[in-house]
């Protein structure tokens, strides 16, 4: 059996291998053909252009402001969600467990620390000349949950300093790797209480208090909606979100775009300009805000009503070939406001299924 150096060696050597024959495919994509994690890859370079972090992430995180501009990345399989901008007014909190938030006007995130096990501060050759400096964060099996890249307008040397701060003190330490508990899998609809599930959906007085609601009668989120009254949850054809975000772009129609995985979500929150397809991926591609949608792999769309005390809140939530919800648009708004009456309009023109 390989000690744990030997199988790094082994990693690293067919990873360098790898790149040579294949010099441009991403490194989540090379992981997965490696058979191996985006982390385990990123650790064979420790030394290089690699440093492993220690996991103080909720305090490093409260020093991003330092760095100014920079680009934050968030990711599933089937979505990418980047988003320029400054950390700002960053909150932490223990209660079940450790989350975090990021209020800014341009960087929007809630954070959930249970998925954070591994850092790194990584410098890549940049394409365009120079180097990519990032701060990357990994969940316990290796996948990656959040990027920060700096940008040109980047205070390169709070970055240095922040690599300083929060190196870890063992650069060796093996990667102790594992997979993710697997999720509850999902209860027959006979054993629900539709019914009363039913009610308490048409009593929520918050779209916060819409997760809580699925815990409490043991539902996931698409089976969910497929119980849902037909007026508060309906399928849609699955490229929904394709004319929801053109007939955002024409009309200039702010909106609220949620992609996540189990560490994060990351929203952005205004306009989109620049719509287009290339390549079987659905693309915004602005100067702030760049959405990358892997159209083969969206399976379903459905538009989803939410009673609150400001009124409707409408949304168009698209799901993977697992059931699993990757994206959520809504229109924008906040707290103490009614969502906009061009976005309920612009829904209303979608064709149930």
């Amino acid at each position: 059996m390989q000690t744990a150096i030997e199988k790094e060696t082994n990693l690293k050597e067919r990873w360098a291998q790898f790149l040579v024959e294949n010099p441009q495919v991403r490194i989540r994509d090379a992981a997965r053909q490696l058979d191996t994690s985006e982390a385990e890859l990123l650790a064979t370079q420790i030394g290089e252009n690699v440093i492993r972090l220690n996991e103080k992430f909720d305090e490093l995180l409260m020093e991003f402001h330092t760095l100014k501009r920079i680009m934050a990345l968030t990711r599933n399989e089937e979505i990418v969600h980047e988003r320029k901008g400054e950390y700002k007014n960053v909150e932490v909190m223990n209660g079940h467990g450790k989350m975090g938030l990021v209020l800014g006007d341009d960087i929007d995130l809630r954070i959930f620390f249970s998925s954070w096990h591994f850092a790194f501060a990584v410098e890549n050759e940049n394409p365009r000349g120079g180097l990519l400096r990032s701060f990357q964060f990994f969940d316990v099996d290796g996948t990656a949950v959040h990027k920060v890249f700096l940008t040109e307008a980047s205070d390169l040397e709070a970055y240095e300093n922040l690599v300083e701060k929060y190196r870890s003190d063992n650069q060796n330490a093996p990667l102790e790797i594992s997979a993710k508990p697997k999720k509850p899998a999902e209860k027959s609809d006979a054993k629900i209480d539709v019914e009363n599930f039913r009610a308490a959906w048409a009593q929520l007085k918050d779209t916060h208090d819409f997760f809580p609601l699925l815990r409490k009668f043991g539902v996931v989120r698409e089976q969910a909606l497929r119980l849902a009254d037909r007026e508060m949850a309906f399928q849609v054809p699955v490229d929904s979100y394709q004319y929801v975000l053109k007939k955002a772009s024409e009309t200039k129609l702010p909106i609220m775009v949620f992609v996540g995985n189990d560490g994060i979500i990351q929203i952005h929150t205004g306009e989109v300009e620049t719509v287009l397809e290339a390549r079987g991926w659905f693309n915004v591609m602005d100067e702030r805000f760049n959405l990358h949608i892997n159209q083969t792999e969206i399976a379903s769309a459905w538009i989803v009503k939410k009673p609150t005390s400001d009124g409707t809140v409408s949304s168009l939530e698209i799901f993977n070939r697992q059931g699993e919800n990757v994206a959520l648009f809504f229109g924008k708004r906040k707290p103490g406001i009614p969502e906009k009456e061009e976005w309920r309009e612009l829904l209303k023109t979608i064709q149930p299924i």
